[in-house]
């Protein structure tokens, strides 16, 4: 896996109080976030979903390429200090193409963390990927876990029908576990032998029905998602550039940070968390309350493209 280092952070170690931002097609992401939040806990975020648009997953690349765009300007004009695209059809399509529009700024995308989350989990070397049709249509996920494992046998499938369900909060209807089962039961024919010992979620809203996934699967198959990895993998690049928010890790004497000198009295800067939405937000306040508590920002209304004025 390659390590991102952007221009302009090298040399002396600084702490750095800009916000990390994320976008996703909806929801989604903000399984990408809660880990964000949970490996990083002292950095501030900025989310954007773009619900008013979902799903990504059946449009065309060119349309995914300008959403992401303007997800990606408004982040940068935000002033956040990285940048996670936490979808992974946005991921397969734009990632290569954002880097090169915002060369200063890191930017991270799902897929290759959870590429190699799969390839480290698999036994057998048969991995199913379960995504939409866009990532599907990009093979991206096979070129990421081939590149890890040449010698994997990736076997992928679209989804996309799951993701207009979940963002309607449709989970626990007869409809969602319809689809759910036309989804994962090809990845079970066949003889015990032949079959899939990992499956890869590759789409950021699928953590979302985990439970009834592991249920459809009902076979000891590992699951991975690649909410997880893709932090671990932020919390690496935030610390190679040196990116640490004050007091939140490594630090240095003057800003000591959990794993620095001692640090002197002063009170901690608390990270602020942002959760913008081109949709509904009560509909993004319901999942975030699931998934964070109480302390749950309230999800703000955001307009972009053509959607504006």
């Amino acid at each position: 896996m390659t390590t991102i280092v952007c221009a302009g952070c090298y040399g002396q170690r600084m702490s750095d109080p800009r916000p990390i931002g994320l976008f996703d097609s909806g929801i989604g992401g903000l399984t990408v976030l809660r880990e964000v939040q949970a490996r990083l806990p002292g950095e501030s975020t900025i989310y954007i979903g773009d619900s008013a648009r979902h799903p990504y997953g059946t449009r065309s690349d060119a349309e995914v390429r300008t959403f992401a765009e303007e997800l990606s300007d408004e982040l940068v004009a935000r002033g956040v200090k990285v940048i996670i695209i936490a979808c992974n059809t946005a991921t397969a399509v734009a990632l290569e193409h954002l880097r090169e529009r915002h060369p200063s700024t890191p930017i991270i995308g799902v897929v290759r963390p959870g590429a190699a989350a799969a390839a480290l989990a698999t036994r057998t070397g048969r991995v199913g990927v379960l995504a939409t049709v866009a990532t599907v249509r990009s093979r991206a996920y096979f070129a990421a876990i081939k590149d890890e494992n040449p010698g994997t046998l990736v076997i992928e499938r679209a989804a996309s029908e799951l993701v207009p369900l979940i963002e309607s909060g449709l989970t626990n209807t007869q409809e969602m576990s319809d689809a759910i089962h036309a989804a994962i039961d090809p990845f079970l024919a066949g003889e015990p032998s032949e079959r899939i010992d990992t499956l890869l979620l590759g789409c950021t809203h699928f953590p979302l029905i985990r439970g009834a996934i592991d249920a459809a699967l009902g076979a000891p198959i590992a699951v991975v998602d690649s909410a997880a990895a893709t932090a671990s993998f932020l919390q690496e690049i935030i610390s190679v550039n040196g990116l640490e928010a004050p007091g939140s890790s490594r630090g240095t004497a003057a800003d000591p940070g959990h794993l620095g000198h001692t640090a002197p009295a002063s009170a901690p800067v608390a990270p602020v968390h942002q959760i913008f939405t081109t949709g509904d937000p009560v509909a993004v306040d319901a999942l975030a309350a699931r998934l964070f508590g109480e302390a749950a920002p309230r999800a703000q209304q955001m307009t972009l493209g053509a959607k504006r004025g």
